[in-house]
């Protein structure tokens, strides 16, 4: 992995060479701007711009063909939280099923961060064999097994057994940037966050469904720090809050007093359930609750994208399973009405002129799983309808 050439003392490479290791990050590319100019057009895939420890911004070469630049965050809307300094406790939580190796690279990235856990949680999912508990204790984390499936169950079980005042949590799919637990941390600088969420890139664009992805579907939420404030949520309940704009789940912690006061995660959501969404509903809930959300692109964390077509393409109806779920559970719990008006009107009307453009002739890349999303959406309403609460 050639990343800066000739400056093998840069903090940059360094940090990212003890992330990424072997595992390489084909198709993507880091430039310290300290150092180099921005290159002026895209590689094959994606290029992902630094000052120091800080990612600013990427170029990205999209699935459509065309060189997708982010504007370059302003120094002093990219500074980092400060430095570890009486930081409360943190456990990390990783919830698992049946991938013991990506379960492997995930855990051999925490003992290199700079801020380390009081505890690792391994939460394994009704995984069919021994081998997940194997790597977790090798690890040295705590194995909990969990005989229901559902990542938010999971979730849950290991909101449970964690101990300290900060409970992160990310996916085994992911490689963990040394300052990612100091910055996700330290981002809970005043009371009123109940939730962190970081900057999720990808390790790698070695396929077409990977560029597909962090075309249409990416994760990341910008390069600039975001308050999502639980006034303005109280201020724009005619409107349906995009909570799925706070981050990913793959990289967000909360204090855990939030599931105390709040409830835990709903366990009708998310992976093993209605596909997706438990993260994002999680926000909403903080929000509606009088907590804030933080954003924090300083802590970065590094996603393994679905490789293949077939997969990108049930990842895809899972999410719009888990969406369409969703916002009737925001309405169940929280009995904000546009959740409905969003659900029943606006994202079929939102469908038909795409299935209406496609139909004509005009079809575009990003509906290239259009099918798949309107399978989707249409089962994730029938699953609440079977699951709803009175």
């Amino acid at each position: 992995m050639s990343i800066i050439p000739n400056r093998l003392a840069n903090v940059l490479e360094a940090d990212l060479r003890k992330t990424l290791g072997v595992a390489g990050c084909a198709g993507v590319r880091h430039v310290d701007l300290d150092i180099q100019v921005a290159p002026e057009d895209c590689d094959a895939g994606m290029i992902v711009l630094w000052r120091g420890r800080l990612p600013v911004g990427h170029l990205l070469r999209g699935s459509d063909g065309h060189c997708r630049v982010t504007p370059i965050a302003a120094a002093q809307d990219s500074r980092p939280s400060p430095p570890v300094l009486n930081l409360p406790s943190a456990s990390v939580v990783i919830c698992t099923r049946d991938r013991p190796n990506e379960l492997r690279r995930c855990l051999s990235s925490l003992p290199q961060q700079s801020f380390p856990p009081a505890e690792v949680i391994v939460v394994d999912n009704a995984s069919r064999g021994d081998e997940t508990r194997e790597v977790a204790l090798a690890a040295g984390a705590i194995y909990l097994r969990e005989d229901r499936p559902g990542l938010d169950i999971a979730r849950n079980r290991g909101a449970e057994r964690a101990s300290s005042a900060i409970v992160a949590y990310t996916d085994d799919d992911v490689l963990l940037h040394p300052h990612w637990l100091e910055q996700l941390v330290a981002a809970f600088d005043r009371p009123s966050i109940g939730a962190v969420t970081g900057l999720v890139l990808p390790a790698e664009i070695a396929t077409e469904a990977q560029r597909h992805f962090e075309t249409f579907w990416s994760f990341g939420q910008g390069y600039a720090p975001q308050v999502f404030r639980a006034a303005d949520f109280a201020a724009s309940k005619h409107e349906v809050f995009p909570a799925w704009k706070i981050g990913a789940g793959a990289s967000m912690a909360f204090r855990s007093e939030v599931f105390d006061r709040v409830g835990l995660f709903d366990e009708r959501l998310d992976v093993g359930q209605a596909g997706c969404s438990g993260d994002s509903e999680y926000w909403y809930r903080l929000l509606a609750n009088g907590y804030d959300c933080h954003y924090q692109p300083s802590s970065v964390a590094f996603h393994f994208h679905r490789r293949t077509m077939e997969g990108l393409a049930k990842q895809i109806y899972s999410y719009m399973r888990g969406h369409s779920a969703a916002l009737l559970v925001q309405h169940e719990r929280t009995g904000v009405k546009a959740n409905l008006k969003q659900a029943f009107k606006w994202k079929p009307l939102w469908y038909l002129s795409r299935v209406r453009r496609t139909l004509l002739g005009r079809r575009v890349p990003e509906d290239r799983f259009l099918w798949q999303e309107i399978a989707g959406y249409i089962s994730g309403l029938l699953f609440y309808i079977r699951t709803r609460r009175e």
